[in-house]
């Protein structure tokens, strides 16, 4: 009895959480690429996750080739009813609601950028995404009078493999107006190292 107590309780939990949210969609008109969560109390084996397809519809067993792209949840729910229900002794319960989608992570709003060796303010500097070398520069307080002005570089590390890639800038030259033909667009962890001058550079 206890048993048969416990089994009734899941069953109406099911049923009236899959109510609540059904209830919140009810006005919703489903679109491709929309998720379907489909439940059928009768038969959990039917259960499952289903992606409408470019051509709206979608499949479900016993009912085959279902519409589903402008339609209502409880009008998607009656269609699958009704073309399951020859396979149950009485009219089944089908509830269905689509599946959030996950967003894409919001772009940060700044990045960490390290700055190391010759500069005035050297350490970690937190700069808008978009910034470039040349601008980097510019927010890092500048260079010390004993900064290799030939040699700065620019250390990027690919956060899959760990390898790190080193490209080597000539900021005199540019600073004597030397064309930059591509002035880099630093990502986040980024690292500017400005070597100490040698004795005759």
């Amino acid at each position: 009895m206890a048993r048969l107590i416990i089994i009734l309780s899941l069953a109406l939990s099911v049923v009236f959480g899959t109510l609540t949210v059904a209830e919140a969609q009810s006005n919703y008109r489903v679109r491709t690429g929309d998720t379907l969560e489909i439940q059928v109390l009768e038969d959990p084996s039917l259960n499952r996750s289903v992606r409408v397809l470019p051509d709206g519809r979608f499949s479900f067993p016993f009912a085959g080739t279902l519409r589903a792209a402008g339609l209502t949840i409880p009008q998607i729910e009656r269609n699958i009813r009704v073309g399951i229900a020859s396979n149950f002794a009485t009219d089944p319960n089908v509830f269905v609601f689509v599946v959030p989608e996950e967003r894409e992570p919001l772009e940060p709003e700044t990045i960490n950028i390290y700055l190391l060796g010759e500069f005035n303010t050297p350490g970690l500097a937190e700069m808008p995404p978009g910034t470039t070398v040349l601008q980097a520069l510019s927010m890092g307080g500048g260079m010390t009078r004993f900064a290799a002005l030939k040699r700065l570089q620019l250390r990027r590390t690919n956060p899959k493999t760990g390898v790190q890639t080193v490209r080597k800038i000539n900021f005199k030259a540019l600073a004597n107006g030397a064309a930059l033909s591509n002035d880099i667009v630093l990502k986040d962890g980024d690292v500017i190292l400005v070597p100490e001058r040698r004795l005759f550079e």
